[in-house]
């Protein structure tokens, strides 16, 4: 099937392009010298993580439980979740899931250690764990790193729980004194620290250099405008792999038209630091990269073509880039693999809606 013949919205990934970002990272890190432990929740599909291990990658980060349940059970073994468990059932589900994978968790609490602990006590299991340094991020993390010591021997004492090391999000040069000083501590009272974790895609050499020894990145699969700052109308971003086929639906105006995407297909994606800031496009098209998509209803994408040479008609078919890809496939049930336009796989997104 071509991808003309698509019943549209209809979200792609250009095949070769995703398997060259998913080599050219797995190469980056191999030169850096530093682990890469994708993070999968940025495509959700179990086909797409065995991609990345099998280009070098020594395990996978998943950021829900219902993620880790779906790499698990398609047979990934070596999962980091980071993000604080909580809660009675998601525990019991966690011992289910440490039946059937090497698990390490993150925490940045004596609370969340303790309830994991009690758990896998309970069930004669031993669960990994990394503590979770806020070092400039201001989501989850300890404070101090008098904070992370504390947190460490609490957690060396809990049955149930092996202290492997620390982590951070994002790998940031202001967060060395913070993580040297942890460092510090931590040997001083000779507590082995197996993993530096680090994070955030295209911080790999910052990771380094602040002495991590994995990175976990994961945009760079699909890449797209919201990571490397496209502005609203750049050249052909070749290495962005996703492209929501839409088509023209209505021609209202002669600089007007309509498309059959809107917020239900792609994300109204907004910045968390200055949310009252809209985005300058919500939408880069391939085919006419003068036009704008400046707006979106609930089912409607509007997009002005008042620049563009090209007569717009009724059932014309356009390829979006999203702004932002991750957030874009998590509202769709299938990924098409494309190859020089021709159909070759569909993905379900198998982690979509998981908790």
């Amino acid at each position: 099937m071509n991808v003309e013949d698509l019943e549209t919205p209809a979200l792609t990934a250009d095949l070769d392009v995703l398997e060259t970002n998913i080599r050219h990272m797995a190469d980056h890190c191999r030169d850096l010298g530093i682990e890469l432990r994708p993070h999968v929740k940025t495509h959700k599909i179990p086909e797409i993580a065995h991609m990345q291990l099998a280009a070098g990658a020594t395990g996978i980060t998943c950021q829900r439980l219902g993620e880790a349940d779906v790499m698990a059970a398609a047979g990934i073994k070596d999962i980091l979740i980071t993000y604080n468990i909580v809660g009675t059932k998601k525990l019991e589900r966690l011992m289910r899931l440490a039946e059937r994978a090497d698990l390490t968790l993150t925490v940045d609490s004596g609370y969340v250690a303790s309830e994991i602990s009690n758990q896998a006590q309970e069930k004669g299991c031993e669960i990994g764990v990394l503590v979770e340094l806020d070092t400039g991020g201001e989501r989850t993390g300890v404070q101090s790193p008098k904070e992370a010591l504390r947190l460490a021997e609490k957690v060396m004492e809990m049955p149930g729980l092996s202290f492997r090391g620390i982590m951070t999000y994002p790998s940031h040069e202001r967060a060395k004194p913070f993580m040297e000083r942890t460092l510090q501590l931590l040997r001083s009272r000779e507590i082995p620290v197996e993993v530096i974790s680090g994070g955030g895609t295209g911080f790999e050499a910052i990771s380094k250099d602040l002495g991590c020894t994995e990175t976990r990145s994961g945009s760079y699969v699909f890449e797209g405008p919201k990571r490397i700052s496209i502005p609203a109308n750049p050249p052909n971003p070749v290495t962005c792999a996703l492209r929501l086929i839409a088509t023209v639906v209505s021609t209202p105006t002669a600089k007007r038209v309509i498309v059959d995407a809107g917020e239900k297909s792609l994300t109204l994606y907004t910045n968390f630091f200055r949310p009252q800031l809209p985005p300058s496009h919500y939408g880069y098209i391939v085919e006419y990269p003068t036009a704008k998509m400046y707006g979106m209803s609930v089912e409607h994408g509007h997009v002005d073509v008042g620049s563009c040479e090209h007569k717009f008609k009724i059932g014309d078919k356009l390829s979006i880039v999203p702004v932002h890809q991750g957030m874009t496939l998590n509202l769709h049930d299938e990924l098409v693999g494309v190859r020089e336009g021709e159909v070759e796989v569909v993905w379900p997104v198998a982690a979509r809606g998981k908790k």
